[in-house]
């Protein structure tokens, strides 16, 4: 049977948070979690502030989740909770397939359109849902079920720590969350330390569709400017809700990146080379791209989102700042980070390797 929630009024008597990403546990709790302040215990009622600001209280242990979205899904994995996931959508069966969900497991269309009578079905502790989905909606349709919805989003750099802290105090896995961050931070600190002090390398960043590129406040562009580059549209501010707009191609032309980035839809299923060298050929055939200096050089780079966007873009981090400041990094290969997320902390068995998910230079 469903556990019944204590009253949300009877918990904030007992419970004081300062902060978003914080935990406290009203029962039982000992110090523990990565997060300042963070408690956790193996039960009891555990209250979190997730992304979005709302306090929800969940009634522990989380034995039972729903989770949407691939990235929140991998995160899970990573700290080792994965086992305990009964629901996705179908954006993570299809991206990561090798977390052994199938058409049994699917809950929704997409982060954007879920199936609230298959979700109580299931009876779940909790669902997880980014706040690009249909949280809001979520929260009014499970709320008499008793089924609380935790707002993390796992592909947003700025809330990292908070989105793996969370998870790790839900699913009581705080040992496993710290690993993730701190292999999180053996990235981006390699990466700081060697692209300090070097010249910006100018970058036209494409996501998903052509000409649709990132813009200030989005995270790929967080991404340029920590490998060491400067993005060719980071006067531009706006977009859409994750700063990304189409662009006039002549301006790609007129701003002249000397590096070029294109990053396909995530899939841990590798595209087809067909697919990857189409968009290869592709972007030095568009008119007028082939006096960019990146066209000229070479410098092309098609990538697959599974990927490059891993680990809250980190590794597409890395991968950048070696191609656009190869000295620095030439006694480090970001392919063995990416083997590293695959292998110990998504427990993929047949790796293939980096080659079917990076073209570097129009070549595979």
């Amino acid at each position: 049977m469903k556990r019944t929630l204590l009253p949300a009024v009877l918990l904030a008597s007992a419970l004081t948070l300062a902060a978003c990403g914080q935990v406290e546990v009203a029962d039982g709790a000992t110090p523990g979690g990565p997060g300042d302040g963070a408690t956790t215990a193996a039960s009891g009622d555990i209250t979190v502030v997730d992304d979005q600001g709302r306090e929800v209280t969940i009634e522990g242990p989380v034995e039972r989740a729903v989770v949407a979205l691939s990235y929140n899904n991998e995160f899970v994995e990573a700290i080792g909770a994965g086992d305990r996931v009964v629901g996705v959508d179908r954006g993570t069966v299809n991206r990561v397939p090798y977390l052994g969900f199938t058409e049994a497991d699917v809950v929704g269309e997409s982060i954007g359109e879920l199936n609230y009578e298959a979700i109580v079905a299931l009876d779940p502790d909790v669902a997880i849902i980014p706040r690009n989905g249909v949280w809001q909606e979520a929260a009014d349709q499970l709320a008499d079920f008793g089924i609380p919805v935790v707002v993390v989003t796992s592909w947003d750099i700025d809330v990292f720590e908070e989105t793996i802290d969370i998870l790790g105090e839900v699913f009581g896995e705080p040992e496993g969350a710290q690993r993730v961050r701190d292999f999180h931070e053996e990235i981006v600190s390699e990466v700081a330390e060697r692209v300090e002090g070097t010249e910006p390398v100018p970058v036209y960043w494409e996501t998903d569709q052509p000409y649709i590129t990132a813009l200030p406040g989005s995270g790929f562009d967080q991404v340029i400017t920590a490998a060491g580059g400067t993005n060719v549209f980071g006067d531009i501010e706006g977009g859409d809700a994750q700063h990304e707009i189409t662009i006039d191609p002549a301006s790609v032309v007129e701003r002249d990146p000397a590096v070029i980035v294109h990053e396909m839809p995530p899939s841990a299923d590798p595209y087809g080379p067909q697919d990857v060298d189409a968009v290869v050929s592709g972007i030095p055939a568009r008119p007028g791209w082939s006096g960019i200096s990146a066209v000229q050089s070479g410098e092309i780079y098609v990538t697959n989102g599974w990927a490059t966007s891993g680990l809250s873009k980190a590794i597409a981090t890395v991968y950048l700042a070696s191609w656009l400041h190869p000295e620095q990094f030439a006694d480090l290969d970001p392919a063995d980070y990416l083997e590293r997320w695959a292998t110990e902390f998504q427990g993929v068995t047949d790796y293939p390797g980096d080659a079917p998910y990076v073209s570097v230079g129009g070549t595979r």
